[in-house]
């Protein structure tokens, strides 16, 4: 029986096409995906998960506006006054301009932060990261001054204080328009209060106030700071704004060093010595040498720090292994220890000390040398303001204490 050849019919064109165009379609999704991500990722296209996400988020720059006011202290803390030829550590410096970024909170304006912070030369020595052997080195990074926003994160202080800084072009718009204001425009002014400032409407309504604050210090403005009802940004803001790759570094040797407790010691410049006029050797923290060596550190934490725990230790003391007795009871650390982090990052002991401190406050202990607020822990009962008492030191535990 011969077979009939049915003639195939051709397959409709629809069907022909309909696995082109999805294929055209899914290119051209990609090609957009594609396209859309290149414009919004300064990294390009990824499908790798970003390693960190403080580094891979991009935080919203502050948007300063024509309407906002302005307050500037001087082109550096401290100055004008007695500093402007030399300048304190940076502990006196950040408590000037706390005093300031209070003002500048308390009258509703944008502080003009000056954009570089004088390093002295005492607290810039590299022994105090790098442990020399030799007790007597005195390199010192070159460094005389550091960017401000090398130090701190500029956004950050924002979100509570607004800032600029004195060598933005924010800060060269406010200039240009104050004088074109005239005597609206800006008021230079001395011995005024504060709440002169905020109430009188001479000055509230000015574009700047250039203030000219005490010749002595900058934070002698705040000389209620005493009274902890009228202080609006504790001791620990200043530390807690600490520009982005320091707190990145400090964040890397937090992890490395697990669950940990910390001490902070201060000896160097606050145990030191003078002469009374009969040649008898007095101090303004008279149990503060005695309270930071490593035999009285024992007695002192052993209540707070468990035998076997891991105790970061920051110190400006520069005797090589001065704190090496502690081991017997607890694992030691230093910032020494961690210098493949800290080395590409630090470029002057602000920097290291603003990530020591970072390091400090994340532990679970944490032991000052002196109180800050009378909740702290510390490894001394001298208070840390004592500018008129020169008393005898006292060097052990039963020795009775001699007054003035």
């Amino acid at each position: 029986m011969a077979t009939i050849n049915k003639p195939l019919k051709p397959k409709p064109l629809s069907k022909l096409r309909s696995p082109i165009l999805t294929l055209i379609l899914c290119i051209s999704a990609i090609a957009l995906l594609y396209l859309f991500f290149s414009l919004n990722s300064t990294d390009g296209f990824s499908f790798s998960s970003p390693k960190s996400t403080r580094n891979s988020v991009d935080k919203p720059k502050r948007q300063h506006t024509i309407h906002e006011k302005y307050l500037y202290w001087g082109n550096r803390i401290d100055c004008p006054g007695k500093h402007c030829d030399s300048c304190e550590g940076l502990g006196h410096q950040e408590s000037s301009l706390r005093c300031a970024l209070e003002e500048a909170m308390f009258l509703n304006r944008t502080f003009v932060m000056p954009s570089r912070m004088c390093i002295n030369p005492i607290h810039n020595k590299k022994g105090i990261l790098h442990h020399s052997d030799n007790s007597n080195s005195e390199e010192r990074w070159a460094e005389s001054s550091c960017s401000m926003d090398s130090l701190y994160d500029m956004d950050l202080i924002s979100e509570t204080v607004p800032v600029i800084l004195d060598n933005s072009k924010d800060w060269y718009r406010v200039l240009s328009t104050s004088m074109k204001l005239g005597a609206r425009g800006v008021a230079h002014v001395e011995g005024i209060s504060r709440v002169d400032l905020k109430e009188n409407s001479h000055y509230s309504n000015l574009l700047l106030i250039n203030r000219t604050a005490s010749p002595l210090s900058w934070f002698m403005e705040c000389k209620d700071r005493n009274n902890r009802s009228a202080i609006a940004l504790p001791y620990s803001f200043l530390p807690t704004m600490a520009a982005d790759r320091l707190r990145d570094a400090a964040d890397k040797i937090m992890a490395l060093l697990g669950d940990y407790d910390s001490i902070h010691v201060r000896r160097g410049d606050k145990i030191k010595t003078r002469n009374d006029r009969f040649g008898v050797s007095r101090t303004l923290h008279p149990h503060l040498d005695r309270d930071t060596r490593p035999e009285f550190i024992f007695h002192r934490i052993e209540k707070w720090v468990p035998p076997g725990r891991t105790l970061f230790i920051a110190s400006n003391e520069k005797t090589p292994g001065f704190f090496s007795t502690l081991a017997v009871r607890y694992k030691l650390a230093y910032s020494s220890n961690y210098s493949m982090i800290l080395d590409p990052v630090i470029e002057n002991n602000y920097e290291l000390f603003m990530i020591e401190r970072l390091i400090l406050m994340g532990a679970k202990t944490f032991i000052r040398t002196f109180k800050e607020d009378d909740t702290d822990l510390s490894l001394t009962d001298d208070p840390k303001k004592n500018t008129k008492s020169w008393q005898l030191p006292v060097y052990t535990m039963d020795e009775v204490e001699q007054g003035s």
